[in-house]
């Protein structure tokens, strides 16, 4: 139930931003997406740089108007939905925003600034530093898979990579790195399981089921990772090894799941083109969607899988 409810909230998010997503490039500001009712007129003036009291005109409130106030605020005190509301916050800055391209937000922490720095890389050395990113990812290294993926779908789009060179190059490199943290579980030894594995949490108990797991589910199990829960991907090929799931059919599965998660992410951004911000909210709401609804699925079959359990010998 738990994950029903958060695979629908995360489905509703995910749609309203593609909705504001759709709207901003309509009006042809991409980066009024990141527009949300939680924002106050003063942090939306600042954080586009147009005038307070201009931005209060257009949206026909007095210029007493508390610009502490949130948007959802202002927008009940009017009768509207605050999605409507953000809707017209969003032709507002259109109109009197600057028509240049460097009228962006100003994010803060480390995980922005890495996010930064990977744009920056790839911009400057493209198809290596894409190869790159991805192969530490598919080890395990906790790099910004997703966000390398979009942006070479956008510079494929602004004529900076081919797409087809790129795709070919994200998809071997994940597949390596798919390779490599196989070959690191596959090496483990039994002895070593035995005497260090519970420091890992790599019982007995659960070495037996994650082997039993790969017996079962092996082709799936790995499929899933590589396309919907794809954060979970190295602890599944670690796993892999160590339960001596076969090599030839691990890659195969590897790499149709790394193929389409690449031509996923890489369609998304090729179809933003090169303003990468506008479509950062849809990112995280769509990967909090994936993730509840495999969590959903796995609870599914978990649960007809105890029904079974429980019926009677002779049913």
């Amino acid at each position: 139930m738990l994950a029903a409810l958060a695979t629908a909230w995360f489905g509703m998010r995910s749609y309203r931003s593609y909705l504001l997503l759709q709207s901003a490039y309509e009006l042809g500001m991409p980066q009024a997406s990141a527009v949300r009712a939680w924002m106050t007129p003063r942090y939306i003036a600042s954080t586009y740089r147009i005038p307070e009291l201009g931005l209060l005109a257009r949206l026909g409130l007095p210029a007493t108007t508390s610009l502490d106030l949130s948007i959802r605020s202002i927008a009940e005190r009017q009768g509207l939905s605050p999605f409507e509301y953000v809707q017209r916050v969003q032709r507002s800055i259109a109109e009197i925003a600057p028509l240049d391209t460097t009228n962006q937000r100003a994010w803060q922490g480390w995980l922005d600034w890495l996010n930064d720095q990977t744009l920056s890389a790839l911009l400057r050395y493209g198809y290596a530093v894409l190869a790159l990113i991805l192969l530490l990812g598919a080890i395990g290294l906790p790099v910004p898979t997703g966000l390398a993926a979009t942006v070479a779908g956008s510079l494929s789009a602004a004529g900076r990579l081919d797409w087809i060179a790129a795709g070919a190059i994200a998809v071997a490199a994940s597949v390596l790195g798919d390779a490599v943290a196989y070959g690191v579980g596959r090496g483990v030894s039994e002895q070593y399981l035995a005497r260090r594995g519970r420091w890992f949490g790599l019982t007995p108990r659960r070495q037996a089921h994650a082997r039993a797991l790969f017996a079962r589910w092996g082709g799936w199990t790995v499929l899933i990772t590589r396309t919907l829960v794809s954060h979970l991907s190295s602890v599944v090929s670690l796993l892999a090894g160590m339960s001596r799931y076969r090599l030839a059919a691990f890659l195969s599965v590897a790499l149709l799941g790394r193929a389409t998660w690449t031509a996923a992410y890489m369609a998304l951004g090729f179809a933003i083109g090169g303003d990468l911000e506008a479509a950062a909210d849809f990112l995280k709401n769509l990967s909090g969607l994936l993730v509840c609804a495999s969590a959903l699925a796995g609870s599914v079959l978990i649960a007809a899988g105890r029904i079974r359990l429980v019926k009677p010998a002779g049913a």
